[in-house]
Protein backbone atom coordinates (compact mmCIF):
# COMPACT_ATOMS: atom_id res chain seq x y z
CA UNK A 1 0.00 0.00 0.00
CA UNK A 2 1.40 3.42 -1.00
CA UNK A 3 1.62 6.32 1.43
CA UNK A 4 -1.27 8.02 -0.40
CA UNK A 5 -3.41 4.89 -0.15
CA UNK A 6 -2.59 4.70 3.55
CA UNK A 7 -3.73 8.32 4.03
CA UNK A 8 -6.99 7.63 2.18
CA UNK A 9 -7.55 4.58 4.38
CA UNK A 10 -6.80 6.55 7.57
CA UNK A 11 -9.14 9.37 6.56
CA UNK A 12 -11.97 6.98 5.75
CA UNK A 13 -11.42 5.03 8.98
CA UNK A 14 -11.67 8.25 11.01
CA UNK A 15 -14.79 9.23 9.06
CA UNK A 16 -16.34 5.83 9.82
CA UNK A 17 -15.66 6.43 13.52
CA UNK A 18 -17.74 9.60 13.34
CA UNK A 19 -15.00 12.22 12.97
CA UNK A 20 -15.94 15.36 11.05
CA UNK A 21 -13.73 16.49 8.13
CA UNK A 22 -12.25 19.25 10.31
CA UNK A 23 -11.37 16.74 13.03
CA UNK A 24 -9.79 14.46 10.43
CA UNK A 25 -7.79 17.41 9.10
CA UNK A 26 -6.46 18.06 12.61
CA UNK A 27 -5.71 14.39 13.23
CA UNK A 28 -3.73 14.02 10.01
CA UNK A 29 -2.26 17.57 9.96
CA UNK A 30 -3.67 18.18 6.48
CA UNK A 31 -5.71 20.97 4.92
CA UNK A 32 -9.48 20.70 4.57
CA UNK A 33 -9.00 20.70 0.79
CA UNK A 34 -6.77 17.63 1.05
CA UNK A 35 -9.18 15.84 3.40
CA UNK A 36 -12.08 16.49 1.03
CA UNK A 37 -10.05 14.97 -1.78
CA UNK A 38 -9.03 11.95 0.31
CA UNK A 39 -12.65 11.25 1.24
CA UNK A 40 -14.41 11.95 -2.05
CA UNK A 41 -12.19 12.03 -5.13
CA UNK A 42 -11.74 9.17 -7.52
CA UNK A 43 -8.35 7.73 -8.34
CA UNK A 44 -6.61 9.64 -11.08
CA UNK A 45 -7.88 13.05 -9.96
CA UNK A 46 -5.25 15.66 -9.20
CA UNK A 47 -3.97 15.44 -5.64
CA UNK A 48 -3.93 18.75 -3.71
CA UNK A 49 -0.45 20.04 -2.89
CA UNK A 50 0.02 19.31 0.78
CA UNK A 51 2.51 17.75 3.16
CA UNK A 52 1.56 15.04 5.62
CA UNK A 53 3.29 15.27 9.00
CA UNK A 54 3.21 12.34 11.39
CA UNK A 55 4.82 13.18 14.74
CA UNK A 56 2.98 10.50 16.73
CA UNK A 57 6.27 8.83 17.67
CA UNK A 58 6.91 11.90 19.83
CA UNK A 59 3.37 12.99 20.76
CA UNK A 60 2.48 9.59 22.21
CA UNK A 61 5.19 9.88 24.91
CA UNK A 62 4.66 12.50 27.62
CA UNK A 63 8.35 12.93 28.35
CA UNK A 64 9.18 13.73 24.72
CA UNK A 65 6.10 15.94 24.47
CA UNK A 66 7.39 17.88 27.46
CA UNK A 67 10.75 18.31 25.73
CA UNK A 68 9.05 19.63 22.58
CA UNK A 69 6.98 22.08 24.64
CA UNK A 70 10.12 23.40 26.34
CA UNK A 71 11.81 23.90 22.97
CA UNK A 72 8.76 25.73 21.62
CA UNK A 73 8.82 28.25 24.46
CA UNK A 74 12.58 28.71 24.19
CA UNK A 75 12.24 29.24 20.42
CA UNK A 76 9.60 31.96 21.04
CA UNK A 77 11.81 33.62 23.67
CA UNK A 78 14.87 33.77 21.41
CA UNK A 79 12.78 34.95 18.45
CA UNK A 80 11.51 37.89 20.54
CA UNK A 81 15.07 38.92 21.28
CA UNK A 82 15.94 38.79 17.57
CA UNK A 83 13.05 40.99 16.45
CA UNK A 84 13.82 44.60 15.44
CA UNK A 85 13.84 46.54 18.69
CA UNK A 86 14.03 43.29 20.65
CA UNK A 87 15.26 43.32 24.22
CA UNK A 88 17.50 40.97 26.19
CA UNK A 89 14.65 39.99 28.52
CA UNK A 90 11.34 39.91 26.59
CA UNK A 91 8.18 40.43 28.61
CA UNK A 92 6.65 37.01 29.18
CA UNK A 93 3.10 36.11 28.18
CA UNK A 94 0.58 35.87 31.00
CA UNK A 95 -1.68 33.28 29.33
CA UNK A 96 -0.82 30.33 27.09
CA UNK A 97 -3.60 29.37 24.68
CA UNK A 98 -3.79 25.80 23.40
CA UNK A 99 -5.60 25.37 20.09
CA UNK A 100 -7.93 22.35 20.15
CA UNK A 101 -6.94 19.60 19.87
CA UNK A 102 -3.21 19.08 19.51
CA UNK A 103 -2.17 22.46 20.90
CA UNK A 104 -3.82 21.81 24.26
CA UNK A 105 -1.27 19.40 25.80
CA UNK A 106 1.63 21.50 24.51
CA UNK A 107 0.17 24.72 25.94
CA UNK A 108 -0.60 23.00 29.24
CA UNK A 109 3.00 21.85 29.59
CA UNK A 110 4.38 25.30 28.71
CA UNK A 111 2.05 27.02 31.18
CA UNK A 112 2.96 24.58 33.95
CA UNK A 113 6.70 24.88 33.35
CA UNK A 114 6.68 28.70 33.19
CA UNK A 115 4.02 29.23 35.90
CA UNK A 116 1.64 30.97 33.49
CA UNK A 117 -2.13 30.88 33.15
CA UNK A 118 -3.73 28.54 30.64
CA UNK A 119 -6.80 28.41 28.43
CA UNK A 120 -7.91 26.66 25.27
CA UNK A 121 -9.41 27.87 22.01
CA UNK A 122 -12.01 26.00 19.97
CA UNK A 123 -11.73 27.01 16.28
CA UNK A 124 -14.94 27.74 14.43
CA UNK A 125 -14.27 24.83 12.07
CA UNK A 126 -15.16 22.56 15.03
CA UNK A 127 -18.33 24.50 15.92
CA UNK A 128 -21.86 23.51 14.95
CA UNK A 129 -24.69 25.56 13.47
CA UNK A 130 -25.23 27.74 10.43
CA UNK A 131 -22.93 30.49 11.71
CA UNK A 132 -20.08 28.75 13.57
CA UNK A 133 -17.80 30.88 15.72
CA UNK A 134 -14.57 30.22 17.55
CA UNK A 135 -14.41 30.54 21.32
CA UNK A 136 -12.18 30.42 24.39
CA UNK A 137 -13.21 27.93 27.07
CA UNK A 138 -14.94 29.52 30.06
CA UNK A 139 -13.46 26.85 32.34
CA UNK A 140 -9.97 28.30 32.23
CA UNK A 141 -8.24 31.69 32.19
CA UNK A 142 -9.86 34.73 30.65
CA UNK A 143 -7.93 36.51 27.89
CA UNK A 144 -9.11 40.11 28.19
CA UNK A 145 -6.17 42.35 29.13
CA UNK A 146 -3.73 39.43 28.98
CA UNK A 147 -0.54 38.90 26.97
CA UNK A 148 -1.27 35.68 25.07
CA UNK A 149 0.99 33.07 23.49
CA UNK A 150 -0.91 30.91 20.98
CA UNK A 151 0.26 27.28 20.80
CA UNK A 152 -0.52 24.56 18.25
CA UNK A 153 1.26 21.69 16.56
CA UNK A 154 1.00 22.61 12.86
CA UNK A 155 0.13 25.62 10.73
CA UNK A 156 -1.44 24.20 7.59
CA UNK A 157 -3.27 27.07 5.88
CA UNK A 158 -2.94 29.80 8.51
CA UNK A 159 -6.72 30.37 8.62
CA UNK A 160 -7.14 29.18 12.21
CA UNK A 161 -4.31 31.40 13.41
CA UNK A 162 -5.80 34.44 11.67
CA UNK A 163 -9.11 33.59 13.32
CA UNK A 164 -7.56 33.39 16.80
CA UNK A 165 -5.54 36.60 16.43
CA UNK A 166 -8.70 38.44 15.35
CA UNK A 167 -10.63 36.91 18.27
CA UNK A 168 -8.00 38.04 20.76
CA UNK A 169 -7.86 41.59 19.41
CA UNK A 170 -11.67 41.77 19.47
CA UNK A 171 -11.73 40.59 23.09
CA UNK A 172 -9.16 43.04 24.42
CA UNK A 173 -6.22 40.62 24.56
CA UNK A 174 -2.68 41.18 23.33
CA UNK A 175 -1.28 38.25 21.29
CA UNK A 176 2.52 38.26 21.66
CA UNK A 177 3.37 35.24 19.55
CA UNK A 178 2.33 32.05 17.79
CA UNK A 179 4.36 28.99 18.71
CA UNK A 180 4.08 25.81 16.62
CA UNK A 181 6.19 22.76 15.90
CA UNK A 182 5.69 22.77 12.12
CA UNK A 183 4.81 25.67 9.82
CA UNK A 184 3.82 24.54 6.32
CA UNK A 185 3.24 28.12 5.15
CA UNK A 186 6.59 29.63 6.18
CA UNK A 187 4.78 32.56 7.78
CA UNK A 188 6.75 35.37 9.40
CA UNK A 189 3.70 36.68 11.19
CA UNK A 190 -0.09 36.60 11.26
CA UNK A 191 -1.54 40.11 11.25
CA UNK A 192 1.60 41.41 12.94
CA UNK A 193 1.87 38.60 15.50
CA UNK A 194 5.21 36.78 15.00
CA UNK A 195 5.16 33.08 14.13
CA UNK A 196 7.83 31.00 15.88
CA UNK A 197 8.10 27.48 14.48
CA UNK A 198 10.59 24.80 15.43
CA UNK A 199 10.49 23.56 11.83
CA UNK A 200 9.40 25.25 8.61
CA UNK A 201 8.18 22.79 5.99
CA UNK A 202 8.41 23.68 2.29
CA UNK A 203 7.40 21.90 -0.88
CA UNK A 204 9.90 22.26 -3.75
CA UNK A 205 8.12 22.08 -7.12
Amino acid sequence: MSSLEELIAKAKTLQAKGHSPSQIADELSLSMETITWLLTQKKGAEVPKDIHIDWSAVSSHADMLQGIAAMMFTRWYHACRALPGGVDEPELPTVVIGVAQSGIPLATLIAAEMDLKFTMYYPKKHALGDKPVGSVSDNFSKVSGERCLIVDDVITSGNTMREIVDFLHTHGAHPVGISVIFDKRNLRDVDGVPVCALFKVSRID
